[in-house]
C-alpha cells in the first residue's frame, strides 16, 4: 500500500487549543451555577457551534441574563492566556519533518477559520510544511460532514486509500473515514474521554515516526 499523503486535522491535533477552550467555558458556567459538562460540550468539539453554542447556551437554555457579547470577549481573552502555555503537540513537528523528505504531499483539513489558523501556523512556524489550506472558508459543510477532507484530497491529487487523516476529535475522525481516508487519532487531553470508532489510535505521536505510523495501514 503506497501512502502519498497526510492530512492533518488542526485543533487539538497540531496544538491542543480545544482543552484550553473547555475549561475556560467550564468555569465561567459554574460561576453562574450551571455545570458544563464534556458530553454537551463535545457536540462543538471539531466541528462549528450549531448543534451547540457554548457562547449563548446560557441564554437560549438556561435564561439567563447576560451580555453575550462581553461573555464572549471575557471567554475568548481568557483562552488566550491559556494558550500561551501551549506549544505544537508531541511528535507534531517530527512527523512534518518526516513526510516533507519523504516526498509526501501535506494538507491541513480544519473546521476552523483560515484566519485561526492562520495566527497558529506562523506563531509555530510550520507554515511551509502544508501544500493545501482547506478550513472553514473553503467549504459549505464542516466536519463531521466528509467535504473538508475530500477537497483536501482533490487539492492534493491523491485517492482517499493514499492518504492518512491526522484526528484527535469524534466529528473529525467521522469526516475523516466518511471521504475514505485511513484515519488515525491521537487525543488529547479532553477527547481521551470521549467514544471513538473505526480508527486507528494511538496514545502518544512521539512514540512513532512515519514508518512506524504509514505500517499501521500495511495489509
Amino acid at each position: 500500500m503506497l501512502m502519498k499523503a497526510i492530512i492533518f486535522d488542526f485543533d487539538g491535533t497540531i496544538i491542543d487549543t480545544e482543552t484550553a477552550w473547555y475549561t475556560v467555558f467550564k468555569d465561567a458556567y459554574a460561576s453562574y451555577g450551571v455545570e458544563l459538562s464534556l458530553e454537551t460540550y463535545a457536540k462543538c468539539l471539531g466541528t462549528n457551534l450549531q448543534d451547540f453554542n457554548p457562547y449563548t447556551y446560557l441564554v437560549t437554555h438556561h435564561q439567563l441574563h447576560l451580555d453575550v457579547e462581553a461573555f464572549r470577549t471575557s471567554i475568548q481573552a481568557r483562552h488566550t492566556e491559556l494558550m500561551e502555555l501551549e506549544v505544537i503537540r508531541p511528535g507534531i513537528l517530527s512527523l512534518l519533518q518526516q513526510a516533507k523528505e519523504a516526498g509526501l504531499k501535506i494538507g491541513l483539513a480544519s473546521s476552523s477559520s483560515r484566519q485561526w489558523i492562520d495566527r497558529f501556523v506562523d506563531a509555530l512556524g510550520i507554515r511551509e510544511f502544508f501544500d493545501c489550506y482547506c478550513t472553514a472558508d473553503t467549504v459549505t459543510n464542516v466536519k463531521p460532514d466528509p467535504e473538508l477532507y475530500l477537497q483536501a484530497l482533490e487539492q492534493l491529487g491523491v485517492k482517499a486509500s493514499e492518504a492518512i487523516a491526522m484526528e484527535d476529535s469524534p466529528n473529525g475522525a467521522r469526516a475523516a473515514l466518511a471521504a475514505g481516508l485511513h484515519t488515525v487519532v491521537v487525543p488529547n487531553t479532553i477527547t481521551k474521554q470521549l467514544p471513538f470508532t473505526g480508527h486507528h489510535t494511538i496514545d502518544a505521536l512521539d512514540q512513532y515516526d512515519l514508518e512506524n505510523l504509514l505500517a499501521c495501514f500495511v495489509k
